[in-house]
This record gives structure tokens, C-alpha cells and sequence, in this order.
């Protein structure tokens, strides 16, 4: 019986070991595909003229580059960006072109073109996107380009 003890151990270590290897990469092709998901529910908030779904993808410590000072915060974007959603048509609409995560599946960038109301391209938009939990990203930053 206490030859047995030392080989349990041994085992258990054995296992332990194991799990404590390298940790496996997230699947940046999946992540990939969940950030332009978002991305584009996040610009239907603007076609649906939905004020609050544009504010639930508000990381709290958003900054939004806007005019000559920074955006800084969920509720100071949220107020600012209130206006946008007046009225019956949309202001402007965007999409993402590109979307790229880092290999640790944390942050992710996504870039495309901005709209007018009738569809001309006027702007380029370059987001940041942050894993908050699980399958949800938020964006904690924001800064349009104009053409």
C-alpha cells in the first residue's frame, strides 16, 4: 500500500501538469466574425433610430474623438451622440470593410466607410473594440476620418 501513494501522486502531477500547459488561441476567425457582427449592430442602432442600442455598446470608459475635445465616457457620448438620432431618416450610416483581433482575442479594430443619408461616402470610421465578456464586445474607442 505505501508504493501506491507515491505513484498516485506522481499521476496526480502528471495531470496537473497537463492542464497547466500553454494556454489554447482563441479562434480569431470566430472573433473575427463577432466583431463585424457587432459592428454592424451597432450602425443598424442608427437606421433603426435606436438611441440605446447605440448606448449598450458603450464600453463606460468610451472616448470618442469628435470635434476639438475627446468624448470621454458612456454617458458623455451618449448625450452627445443623442442628437444623431432625432428625426425619421439616419443622418449617416457605416459598415465595416475590415475587421482585425489581436492573437489574444482582447481588443479588435474595425475601419470602413461612413455614408451620408443618400449613400455617398464621406468619411472612414476606425473603432476599438474590447472584449468585456464573453461574446461581448464593446467599443471604447471611436474617430471618424473625413475624406
Amino acid at each position: 500500500m505505501p508504493r501506491l501513494i507515491p505513484l498516485a501522486l506522481f499521476f496526480c502531477f502528471a495531470l496537473l501538469a497537463g492542464c497547466a500547459g500553454t494556454p489554447r488561441q482563441p479562434d480569431r476567425n470566430a472573433l473575427q466574425r463577432q466583431v463585424e457582427d457587432t459592428e454592424r449592430a451597432f450602425a443598424t442602432s442608427m437606421a433603426d433610430r435606436d438611441h440605446a442600442a447605440f448606448v449598450s455598446f458603450l464600453s463606460e470608459e468610451a472616448v470618442f474623438f469628435s470635434g476639438a475635445e475627446a468624448l470621454r465616457g458612456k454617458d458623455k457620448i451618449a448625450q452627445a451622440w443623442k442628437r444623431y438620432y432625432e428625426g425619421n431618416e439616419a443622418p449617416f450610416s457605416w459598415e465595416p470593410e475590415r475587421v482585425e483581433v489581436l492573437n489574444s482575442g482582447m481588443l479588435a479594430l474595425s475601419t470602413g466607410p461612413v455614408r451620408d443619408a443618400d449613400g455617398k461616402p464621406i468619411a472612414t470610421f476606425t473603432s476599438i473594440w474590447r472584449l468585456e465578456a464573453p461574446g461581448t464586445w464593446r467599443i471604447i474607442f471611436d474617430k471618424g476620418c473625413d475624406l
